[in-house]
């Protein structure tokens, strides 16, 4: 049953038929034999549409401005797609009371095939879930814990990067992903599996001294979604292939504990995240793992919330992390769309204990030589270009290397990175001197 695990959601023959299937569902809801006039039914179907999409808007409105569920509204696409799933709704309460109970199934069948499309064309926006076991979470399942013989082994010492060259045996065409528990030791924090991607380098007899890239998911979230969304594994393999094995030991950490959580990547009254992300998560690769430990050899990067906390830690703590990269970075860190909303709760309603940690207050009172910054952002995604290009601005006048993309054709998706995370480690690696 392999197969089915394989099955595209955002592409394919499955992705094709709920086209279909919608498209039938939606024509057979709209039609109205056996129901009252042409004219009668034409205004209940307008008026179904009408309240749909007045309560998508209402619903959403409430959870930006009043349950403050999100910090930032909800992309205009995924809201076009929403409202047909709602109208498909209230059609089927119209033609139930207007209907005999033999027909109510197929109103049924119709009404579950406008929301499986809806489902799949949100899901394909945001480019999280591309394959059923994507959704399900079986292949997460399947990747073993880190073994012993895989950690740093005391009194040894890897070879510098520079110039190295692989002996023996011939490198393995792939690195390997492996599961970790990084503790919250100076933080107190909770948190979730994170993962580990050891690239071939890793496994040569003369291992070198690879550079870290510690990665933050988005919010709501987790770790795993560098796994599906991100497409991590293939994105690293190909850089790997392009640089003779060799490629950045990346780590995927959870600073939230829970797919709902948001710490905002600062140590505040909600939690302790950025001494987790600064104190608790470098001890732990430095102290498990064979990898570079001068800090011009670590990067931090992440999407959303993650690209956000990605410049929230090289702004505060460039003696950590000399570099990052942000894929749809919010100007700043938010619980809600109301800024003392964010302030009132995590900072007992200090406004300048919040703005002392402010990504923008730092590049505005501090400089940053020798740092390189990455942002990119869906085209389509109006609100985090203009996020991009402010906080651009900014790194360039504290004096970070930049280097952004607009990515057309996207919105909010994990789909920048195509070519955003190729782009995005090639800085990378041009700032690590890599001469290969």
């Amino acid at each position: 049953m392999d197969w089915i695990q394989d099955i595209r959601l955002t592409g394919g023959p499955l992705y094709w038929t709920a086209w279909i299937l919608g498209a039938a569902g939606a024509g057979y809801l709209l039609w109205r034999p056996h129901l009252p006039g042409r004219r009668r039914w034409l205004v209940a179907v307008a008026a179904a549409l009408a309240a749909a999409a007045g309560l998508v808007i209402l619903v959403h409105w409430i959870l930006i401005y009043l349950a403050s569920t999100f910090p930032e509204e909800l992309p205009f696409e995924v809201l076009i797609w929403v409202t047909p799933a709602v109208a498909a709704f209230l059609l089927v309460l119209l033609r139930f009371r207007w209907r005999r109970w033999r027909g109510r199934g197929l109103d049924i069948a119709a009404f579950l095939a406008v929301v499986l499309l809806a489902t799949i064309q949100v899901n394909a926006y945001f480019g999280l879930n591309k394959t059923v076991a994507d959704l399900m979470g079986t292949a997460l399942t399947r990747i073993p814990a880190l073994e012993k013989e895989l950690m740093r082994q005391p009194g040894t010492a890897g070879q510098p990067l520079a110039g190295w060259t692989a002996t023996g045996d011939t490198l393995p065409a792939d690195g390997v992903l492996r599961t970790v528990s990084i503790p919250g030791t100076a933080s107190g924090l909770q948190t979730r599996t994170s993962y580990v991607y050891l690239p071939p380098a890793y496994f040569a007899a003369n291992r070198p001294e690879l550079p870290v890239l510690v990665l933050v998911p988005g919010q709501p979230g987790g770790p795993a979604d560098w796994l599906t969304g991100g497409s991590l594994v293939p994105r690293m393999e190909a850089f790997a292939d392009r640089h003779g094995g060799v490629a950045p030991v990346v780590v995927v950490v959870d600073p939230n504990g829970s797919q709902s959580a948001n710490s905002l990547c600062m140590d505040s009254s909600i939690a302790k995240a950025d001494t987790y992300l600064a104190v608790d998560v470098p001890e732990w690769i430095a102290a498990t793992l064979d990898v570079d430990t001068n800090p011009r050899q670590w990067a931090v990067g992440g999407f959303s919330f993650g690209a956000t906390c990605a410049v929230q830690l090289v702004t505060r703590h460039p003696e950590v992390y000399t570099g990052f990269l942000a894929f749809a970075s919010e100007s700043e860190p938010a619980l809600a769309k109301e800024r003392q909303k964010t302030v009132d709760a995590a900072f007992h309603g200090d406004t300048a204990a919040f703005d002392a940690q402010v990504p923008l207050t730092l590049l505005r009172t501090r400089q940053y030589p020798g740092k390189v910054a990455y942002f990119a952002a869906g085209a389509n995604d109006t609100e985090f270009v203009g996020n991009l290009e402010t906080l651009a601005t900014a790194a360039r006048g504290a004096g970070f290397t930049v280097q952004s993309d607009v990515v057309q054709h996207t919105g909010h998706s994990w789909d920048m990175l195509t070519p955003g995370m190729d782009n995005g480690l090639e800085l990378l690696a041009t700032h690590w001197g890599w001469d290969r």
